[in-house]
């Protein structure tokens, strides 16, 4: 019996599941492996972000700072939370709280609410809020990551003008000014960065000092961690989808301080207001391929991968396909937990959990093939092109404009 472990989880005879579906296999190991969102979202935007930019990149500069902007955010944005907030600050904001009430940091605020344990939440929230504030440093780094872009570029490759690094003049002239204007942008930008989450610090002190005894503070510690539940306690689907898309709350990963869905949404808003004022700094066709690329790939980020999937098991079900994993809810078992489902099933055990393998790829892995394939390379392509056709299309018309005037 040959025995192949993948992320703690066994293979009998996994020799004999073939190469690709072993590597499939570890893919959906990782994204059940116990690292909330972090492991396999990193995975998705390396392949959907950067791969594509790599392969349709236009100019060296170009290639830089796609691959710094693209490496850089995504471990920015999926592994400094934890860092932040499960190695620094929860050390640091729980000492004061009783022993018991440390384990209970990583739980839910919104779990906590529905307890309605005054005594508790009085001591946690705060402590909550503080952590989730300390936290936003990875928006706001996001925010700053643009500028330092921009920053690199110019000290770097001397450019500062985005029709020269896509490659778009092919005269390569750039102007002293705008240089200047960009240097001078980024870093004031950088600097704004800093005093608000500076201004988050001072809160979250606050917070920690102040909060138990504060009815304010304790109104505000709610807002950032449970908005839904704080402004709709009569609508619970409004609730549901404020608290999952924008509560700046940790995930609970075990006990353990996670990235959150909030906290990746604001990423993506914040960041995105970065992305288009750095792109503003460059000029017109910077901004306008950013108008177009940003709010689909932003909202693929948040929640369109996910919505995908649903669909795609939704499809699945209806069509009588993978009956043995999907139920009636659209539920999947976890890949740990095939090989148990196999055995009951009886018959052949091994071809039976092959079949199981099998479907679990096919459900975990078309939605992150559409991501690659349409959200990476098809993005990226038109992107080019479109940027290439409007700036071709503007020197045309100013071409045009000045035959008219002579």
């Amino acid at each position: 019996m040959k025995t192949n472990k993948v992320n703690n989880i066994s293979f009998t005879n996994a020799g004999n599941i073939g190469t690709g579906l072993k590597v499939a296999s570890k893919i959906i190991g990782i994204q059940e492996g116990g690292a909330g969102l972090s492991n396999i979202r990193f995975i998705q935007d390396s392949a959907t972000g950067l791969v594509p930019k790599a392969v349709f990149a236009r100019s060296k500069a170009d290639l830089g700072e796609n691959t710094f902007l693209e490496l850089s955010e995504s471990v920015l944005v999926y592994y400094f939370p934890t860092i932040l907030g499960e190695g620094i600050f929860r050390k640091l904001y729980s000492k004061k709280l009783p022993t018991d009430l440390k384990k209970q940091i990583a739980t839910p605020a919104v779990d906590l609410l529905k307890t309605n344990n005054q005594a508790v939440n009085k001591k946690l929230l705060p402590v909550k809020a503080a952590l989730a504030l300390s936290a936003f440093a990875i928006p706001l780094v996001e925010y700053t990551l643009n500028y330092f872009k921009n920053l690199m570029t110019l000290k770097v490759f001397k450019q500062s003008d985005f029709e020269n690094i896509a490659n778009l003049n092919k005269k390569k002239s750039e102007n002293t000014e705008q240089a200047k204007k960009v240097e001078n942008s980024a870093k004031k930008h950088i600097k704004l960065a800093a005093g608000i989450y500076s201004a988050c610090l001072a809160l979250s002190a606050l917070l920690i000092k102040k909060g138990e005894k504060s009815k304010s503070l304790q109104n505000i510690s709610e807002m950032i961690l449970a908005p839904g539940t704080k402004f709709f306690k009569n609508n619970k689907k409004k609730a549901d989808f404020l608290n999952k898309y924008f509560s700046l709350d940790f995930a609970d990963n075990n006990g353990k301080l996670a990235l959150s869905r909030g906290q990746l949404t604001s990423c993506v808003l914040v960041g995105g207001v970065g992305y288009f004022g750095a792109s503003k700094d460059r000029g017109k066709q910077n901004f306008l391929e950013t108008l177009f690329r940003y709010p689909l790939v932003g909202f693929y980020i948040i929640c369109g991968n996910e919505l995908l999937e649903k669909g795609f098991r939704k499809f699945l079900y209806k069509n009588g396909k993978c009956k043995e994993l999907i139920n009636e809810k659209l539920e999947v078992p976890n890949l740990k937990d095939l090989r148990g489902i196999a055995e009951k099933h009886g018959g052949d055990i091994d071809a039976m959990y092959k079949k199981l393998l099998k479907q679990k790829v096919l459900i975990a892995g078309l939605p992150l093939l559409f991501g690659i394939g349409v959200m990476g390379f098809f993005i990226a392509g038109t992107s080019n092109l479109f940027t290439k056709f409007r700036y071709n299309r503007d020197v045309k018309n100013k071409e045009q404009g000045k035959k008219e005037l002579i």
